[in-house]
């Protein structure tokens, strides 16, 4: 089929005029090249594929079937041309990002919202993940990039922090008054006698504060488990027990009262967040616009 690709064009064109002169001007090639095309793809299928009279020249039955498919065919090429240009002058692209939804809430959208902003054409697909299931996806190429917590081990990926962390433990004031009540004591482990909110086990910011529990051999009894920390916030904000969180994202509610932070044992350190994206790949043309992006606002 390779060897009749020059000859399908030609005979898609005569079967579009209906005449040779007139295919040999649109094609910018002379009438007995055009013949001398015909007559070897005839040759070459075994058919004949036109008629010809005194006017001109019409398709055979076989004629029109194989114009049936030249002319999809050839349909699909411009169709496929139109549309790289419409990709390089709108700057079309596609972009697949993995985040947990605490991070999308609260880091992610103000990004897309400015770049979004600035590249309309680029479509985006967000795959709210953990950290851990992000790694994976970004391993796997099934995503192009993750916004994470830093890991301990980057693992061929290439990372970009662009802001820092702090986790801390909040409550309502109400809950502490009451948990002090029961507890009869003004020096009693709030850790070991609170209903303590946690991420999963399977979240990366757990494994964080089980770390700094077992550092500082805080003793914990009663511990429920969230998988989300948005509903964790909510949790603590009703008053049902101590909440583990990243301050910033309960600046307001610490501002207002609305909760209250709980003294622990020590400062946790704090931890980068950034952008992660597989170190060996080469990255596509609309995802070098996004690193750029967020490379040039820190």
């Amino acid at each position: 089929m390779e060897q009749n690709l020059s000859l399908y064009k030609i005979f898609n064109c005569v079967a579009e005029v209906g005449n040779i002169s007139r295919a040999a001007k649109e094609l910018y090639i002379s009438q007995p090249a055009i013949s001398k095309a015909i007559s070897k793809l005839e040759q070459n299928l075994e058919v004949t594929l036109f008629t010809r009279n005194s006017r001109g020249v019409h398709l055979t039955t076989e004629g029109k079937m194989l114009y049936e498919h030249t002319k999809s065919a050839f349909e699909t090429l411009q169709l496929g041309e139109e549309t790289i240009r419409k990709v390089n002058e709108l700057g079309i692209g596609h972009i697949r990002i993995g985040v947990s939804s605490t991070l999308c809430k609260y880091l992610l959208i103000p990004y897309l919202k400015e770049f979004i902003a600035k590249y309309p054409h680029i479509k985006v697909t967000i795959d709210c993940q953990s950290t851990f299931q992000t790694m994976e996806l970004l391993g796997n190429r099934k995503i192009d990039i993750g916004l994470i917590a830093k890991p301990e081990q980057l693992r061929n990926i290439t990372f970009f922090p662009i802001a820092e962390i702090e986790d801390g433990f909040v409550a309502t004031k109400t809950y502490m008054d009451n948990l002090k009540l029961r507890e009869a004591d003004d020096h009693f482990d709030v850790f070991k006698s609170a209903n303590l909110m946690l991420l999963d086990e399977e979240n990366i910011t757990r494994m964080y504060i089980d770390n700094y529990f077992r550092t500082y051999h805080v003793e914990t009894n009663k511990i429920l488990e969230v998988n989300n920390m948005d509903l964790l916030i909510e949790f603590a904000k009703i008053g049902l027990g101590v909440g583990c969180v990243i301050k910033d994202f309960v600046r307001d509610e610490l501002k207002s009262g609305a909760l209250i932070e709980v003294p622990f044992v020590a400062p946790i350190s704090k931890r980068q967040v950034g952008f992660a994206y597989a170190a060996n790949a080469e990255p596509s043309e609309s995802l070098q616009k996004f690193i750029d992006f967020y490379q040039q606002k820190e």
